[in-house]
């Protein structure tokens, strides 16, 4: 054991005195943070050259309404800030009305179109002239609003029109059939509704209040634990395939199995990455309690769960760690290890495409057989504990229980593999090998 535990100390420390590891520490917050502030310093720098639509109204009645609100809107939503750091931070809409043709309207289009293509306008909406009808008085044609510009994903002025019209058009309709707009709009206002969790009742009897659920931070909280554990898995385990394929090019394997058997010494490398990967989510997650502290929203660190997750993620550098140590035993260059390690990889990966799913069913049958399965116990049962109201402790109890399993039987395998491949040279083993060596030795 002494001979595993100098090993481990080895890689910890070779690890955790790197400039690559500290690098690696970086790397998240610099994520996560980084593209905040990209966001907020991006946010007032914005195109604000005018954006001139022309409007072909073939009903007649809603020009107009379309230019007034143009005014409104350039009046009063497009600066921000008062006195002197008033700026514009929106483009101004310029409403240029084009005169219907009646016997060809196609080549309206496409003359307005050639325009599009020439930056002369920026986008033309055309209004079917039924389109004040009540539905089936008109042809689908005639009584549609059709958008028409090259720039698909610049929305805003679709949905300004769509916003407008659909607000002015039916309060038309509602005059033409002699009825108030203004009643008719109280009559079907909507009701908002609340999102609450549960009423409780504390020690003392005292019936405490359902508070209102933050949706942001029941998303956030269980997303950040599972990205956080996928980071720390690939910063930790990947790296032992790399180092294991090193020493066996160099010949250093040679030299350190003349002391250390290689079990041992696959043990020790990965006891010390274990270290390492505890040591990178300690920073993260004191960071984070410390960022939320500032903030002010400490309710939403995850004491529950800490214990859980560094649980967690100590068999999952494990497990994988050990697949990675076998495959960098088993092959002879960096080519030859990029191809084992895809396959990999896509199983690391495999609980993000279910995320979604697991999130908005954490309870589900669905999400419990998923999340039972070893190679995505780790990352999914995080997440199903994370989100309210969380799960029986006896499902983490039994993932634990099945990943541990499933840890020892990969270690032991990956040292079957380690065995016969850490002196291999010239040609390494296909996967065929790789199962054969982990199963019969």
């Amino acid at each position: 054991m002494r001979k595993i535990f100098v090993v481990a100390a080895r890689e910890y420390r070779a690890a955790v005195q790197t400039k690559a590891f500290l690098i690696g520490l970086l790397m998240m917050p610099i994520m996560f943070g980084g593209s905040i502030f990209v966001q907020v310093l991006l946010r007032g720098r914005v195109d604000v050259t005018d954006k001139r639509i022309a409007v072909v109204d073939h009903s007649g009645q809603l020009m107009q309404t379309i230019k007034a609100a143009a005014q409104v809107r350039n009046e009063t939503q497009i600066q921000e800030g008062t006195g002197a750091d008033r700026r514009q931070v929106r483009p101004k809409y310029v409403v240029e009305p084009v005169q219907p043709e009646t016997s060809d309207n196609v080549h309206t289009t496409l003359d307005l179109s050639n325009k599009v293509r020439k930056k002369e306008i920026m986008a033309f909406v055309v209004i079917g002239r039924d389109v004040l009808q009540p539905g089936g008085q008109g042809s689908a044609a005639t009584s549609a609003v059709n958008y028409y510009s090259n720039s698909p994903t610049y929305d805003d002025v679709r949905q300004w029109l769509a916003g407008i019209l659909n607000e002015r058009i039916p309060q038309m309709r509602l005059r033409s059939a002699n009825l108030d707009p203004g009643i008719l709009r109280e009559l079907t206002r909507r009701v908002g509704v609340s999102n609450l969790g549960l009423v409780e009742m504390d020690a003392s009897g005292q019936i405490i209040e359902a508070k209102e659920a933050n949706a942001g931070a029941s998303f956030l909280v269980p997303f950040a634990l599972m990205f956080l554990m996928f980071m720390v898995v690939m910063a930790s385990a990947a790296p032992l395939m790399n180092s294991v394929l090193e020493e066996k090019m160099q010949r250093i394997a040679e030299v350190l199995l003349g002391s250390i058997a290689p079990f041992q010494l696959m043990l020790g490398k990965l006891l010390g990455m274990v270290g390492v990967s505890l040591t990178m989510a300690t920073v993260y997650l004191t960071g984070a309690y410390g960022a939320l502290r500032y903030a002010g929203y400490t309710q939403y660190f995850p004491w529950h769960i800490v214990g859980w997750f560094v649980a967690f993620l100590a068999l999952a550098v494990w497990m994988y760690g050990s697949i990675f140590i076998a495959i960098g035993a088993a092959v002879t260059d960096m080519k030859e290890a990029q191809s084992m390690m895809t396959p990999l990889m896509l199983i690391i990966i495999l609980p993000m495409f279910v995320l979604q799913n697991v999130m908005r069913e954490p309870n589900s049958s669905q999400s419990m057989f998923m999340s039972l399965v070893p190679i995505a116990t780790p990352m999914l049962m995080i997440v199903r504990q994370a989100v309210p109201p969380g799960v029986p402790l006896w499902q983490p109890l039994l993932g634990i229980t099945l990943v541990l399993i499933t840890s020892f039987l990969c270690v032991f395998g990956a040292g079957r593999v380690f065995r016969v491949g850490i002196l291999m040279q010239g040609k390494g083993g296909k996967l065929s090998d790789i199962l054969r060596w982990a199963i019969r030795g």
